[in-house]
């Protein structure tokens, strides 16, 4: 669908890295290579996530970027660049996914990186003791706490999985990832009121009596 002149100029005015990808279409390499250090960081961590294995993710970003390239000719400013950006990665991990024929893992330890370089510990377990509005019923090692999350996050479906990385992780609003995941909003906030039931049914007798419950077994 055809991008209007007064949107894509809206685009242009509001977001640099769409300035920026714009450069890109008209080959300029300095500038691709601006935002292949702006976002490859942030796509690895989510190729872990929401690709089919951990050790992919590199090369799952780096095909995202490679894809970015052979568009730059066609691109239309009709989205902020990341939603654009990410909807091009859901689309290479949902390939994927279906090639490897397999779930993919989930470990508390991928992160985001801040901006001074350190790890903000610790968003998965916050999302599931949100998500259980209980208190836990003893503090755990980081270690055991890791395994028990990556385990109900990995029981996930994979959209709710993906719904809820680009939410917590990403700062994606609800439209931002409806239009990442090619779906409605409505149904993106159904996607993330059913990830956080399900957590809080998993987790629930792990939080209030700390044991690890059956469904998050190894």
């Amino acid at each position: 669908m055809a991008v209007s002149d007064s949107t894509a100029l809206r685009y242009q005015q509001s977001d640099p890295d769409v300035r920026l990808m714009i450069r890109v279409r008209n080959d300029d390499a300095a500038a691709f290579e601006e935002l292949l250090r702006k976002y490859q960081p942030r796509l690895v961590r989510l190729m872990r996530t929401i690709g089919p294995k951990p050790d992919l993710a590199e090369d799952l970003a780096q095909e995202t970027f490679m894809r970015v390239f052979r568009a730059r000719h066609s691109y239309e400013p009709g989205a902020k660049f990341s939603t654009w950006l990410f909807t091009i990665a859901a689309n290479v991990a949902r390939n994927a996914m279906r090639s490897q024929g397999r779930r993919q893992e989930v470990n508390e330890i991928d992160a985001p990186v801040t901006s001074d370089g350190s790890q903000a510990v610790g968003i998965l377990a916050a999302t599931a003791l949100d998500a259980s509005s209980l208190m836990p019923g003893r503090l755990v090692e980081g270690s055991e706490r890791g395994a028990i999350v990556r385990q109900a996050v990995e029981a996930l479906g994979e959209r709710q999985r993906t719904a809820l990385m680009l939410s917590r992780f990403e700062n994606l609003s609800y439209a931002e990832i409806a239009e990442t995941m090619g779906l409605t909003t409505k149904a993106v906030k159904s996607l993330l009121s059913r990830a956080r039931v399900n957590l809080r049914e998993i987790l629930q007798p792990y939080i209030e009596a700390g044991v690890i419950p059956s469904e998050v077994e190894p």
